[in-house]
């Protein structure tokens, strides 16, 4: 591994996946550690994290107070694991989306040198696993309008499956991340565009989840197109600005 490594797993209501999924990160990348940051979940997925990480010193549980939103929990996770010194903080689905598995994959990836690793749905190699075409379309559709809007060479930038490493995560100014839903995920990729990271996609293979129900919602959505936009506009606001500096040094 590149490093001592944190996998943040996000909860609200993961009591029927969450335990597999904590089984399986523990087999495939048993050199880990897991924290996972709970949304007071009333189906007891909290009471069972709390239960675990007595039997394993390598899982870890933060309780938020409400129900924060997935953007809140990866920002506190991280900002735990920065204190704590690890290395190489993980991104990761509760609900068996994301094989962990494969989460080696994009460790490596991080030890050649990304600052940023993306586990890839949308690249050569990649794929999605029992998805209805709808939700195919929607993140097709999503990833080109990031693409459209921002300019950003990211294939999957809403994808959840990643690898960072710490000192990049020192530099984007995580306090000031303030997206809740799955725009997080665009908003850590083109800050890490931004403060010059390397970015890299790894394939993987996305599975629907087998029990539980979808977070997605259409706020989530909402949330998601007039962020990209603003973000959008500034950047091209930024870029005129920087270009007319340029240009006016030139003439003098």
């Amino acid at each position: 591994m590149p490093g001592r490594t944190l996998v943040v797993i996000p909860t609200f209501n993961e009591i029927e996946s969450l335990p597999g999924v904590v089984a399986r990160l523990r087999e495939a990348v048993p050199a880990a550690d897991v924290l996972v940051v709970d949304d007071q979940s009333p189906d007891g997925t909290g009471a069972w994290v709390d239960r675990r990480a007595v039997e394993d010193d390598a899982v870890h549980v933060m309780h938020h107070g409400s129900k924060a939103g997935l953007g809140r929990a990866y920002v506190d996770g991280f900002g735990w694991g920065l204190d704590r010194g690890y290395e190489v903080l993980c991104a990761m689905d509760a609900d068996g989306s994301h094989r962990p598995e494969q989460l080696p994959f994009l460790l490596k990836a991080v030890d050649d040198g990304a600052d940023l690793a993306i586990g890839s749905r949308w690249i050569r190699g990649g794929e999605v696993v029992n998805w209805p075409k709808s939700r195919e379309a929607l993140s097709r559709g999503g990833n080109l309008y990031v693409a459209a809007m921002m300019g950003l060479r990211v294939r999957d930038a809403t994808a959840g499956f990643r690898a960072y490493r710490a000192d990049l995560l020192r530099r984007v100014d995580l306090p000031s991340v303030d997206a809740r839903g799955f725009v997080f995920q665009v908003d850590m990729s083109r800050r890490t565009a931004a403060a010059g990271g390397k970015i890299v996609e790894v394939p993987i293979s996305f599975v629907e989840r087998a029990a539980g129900v979808s977070k997605m919602s259409s706020d989530i959505v909402v949330e998601s197109l007039i962020k990209v936009a603003r973000w959008g506009v500034r950047m091209r606001v930024d870029g005129l600005r920087g270009r007319r500096r340029w240009d006016g040094s030139q003439k003098g």
